[in-house]
């Protein structure tokens, strides 16, 4: 694995890798056990995107691993300023061991991994969110103890999140039915790349506008925001628009009664979920959130251990 950049790009093999060792470092972390297995190591975070969980999951991430983070917004460096992702990754590769860019464009962290001699990790683009993905998976294994055979319902729009979770299902064996309303499902291609992963496991990826046929006897029901930052001045048409896609308990109780519910956060109450639903005792968000700590220290352990210049 020389990128971490679509979950698409890995193998079975090496999602089981990413889950046992995110399981190892967490267990480790718990337990006061230090792992500064990239000490001396330094990883460059790239932002065009703002972020909570991302900015401060990563570096909290490469502190345990003993390492350092830098923070680089688009002000701060001349990429946002006109110059060219070829200069920027040849010369951020001289400096660094690593990058992490959260951005709009998913061009840019191709061109970043095409040009550059080090590791690149996709902290999320408008097209995948790889990390998020696999944090949530480790989440749903841990509560459930398993993944292959679970049925994961996604209700809401076709977005970068609903990508990484097929990608992402399909390598783990489990089924995956996504609810979207017309005009806003997932992208053609992402699609047949999931359903051709999902059949080497033998798990499937359902589509449909029908929220209550994608929810229908679902272990796992998630959502997220119906209008992803940059569609702001969407908002308001897409909350008509996605109103009968609302996780509520009505709709929810059409999942199995042991289902849980997640959201990659930041979640707004009466809008994409309830409160009866994502404050309930089978909302496992703060658990999913936590594990976007201890997944990306497996990326970065996986991609940064040893000299990869």
């Amino acid at each position: 694995m020389k990128h971490f950049i679509s979950l698409h790009d890995i193998t079975h093999e090496e999602f089981s890798q990413l889950l046992s060792l995110a399981d190892k470092l967490k267990k480790e972390q718990k337990s006061g056990k230090e792992h500064h297995i990239l000490k001396g190591k330094t990883l460059g975070m790239i932002f065009t995107k703002s972020s909570t969980r991302t900015r401060v999951s990563f570096e909290v991430g490469m502190y345990q691993l003993g390492g350092q983070a830098l923070f680089l917004s688009s002000n701060d460096i001349q990429l946002g300023r006109g110059e060219t992702i070829y200069d920027t990754a040849n010369v951020l590769s001289r400096f660094l061991d690593g990058i992490m860019i959260r951005t709009f464009d998913h061009q840019d962290v191709l061109d970043l991994a095409k040009y550059g001699t080090i590791p690149i990790i996709n902290g999320l683009t408008d097209l995948l969110h790889p990390c998020q993905a696999l944090a949530d998976l480790m989440t749903i294994q841990e509560h459930k103890g398993q993944l292959r055979g679970l049925k994961l319902a996604y209700i809401g729009d076709g977005n970068n999140v609903a990508h990484s979770l097929m990608y992402a299902c399909a390598k783990a064996g489990m089924d995956i039915s996504i609810g979207t309303p017309a005009g806003y499902e997932c992208d053609k291609e992402i699609v047949a790349n999931a359903v051709e992963d999902a059949k080497s496991m033998g798990s499937k990826v359902v589509l449909t506008n029908d929220p209550v046929e994608a929810i229908k006897d679902a272990d796992v029901v998630y959502t997220d925001t119906w209008a992803s930052m940059g569609q702001e001045a969407e908002k308001a048409e897409r909350a008509e628009i996605f109103k009968d896609y609302q996780v509520n308990s009505k709709l929810f109780g059409y999942s199995k009664p042991d289902s849980v519910f997640m959201h990659c956060l930041p979640a707004y109450r009466g809008y994409e979920v309830t409160e009866d639903v994502i404050d309930s005792g089978r909302s496992i968000i703060f658990d999913e959130a936590e594990n976007r700590l201890h997944a990306q220290k497996a990326v970065m352990a996986m991609l940064m251990v040893g000299d990869n210049k």
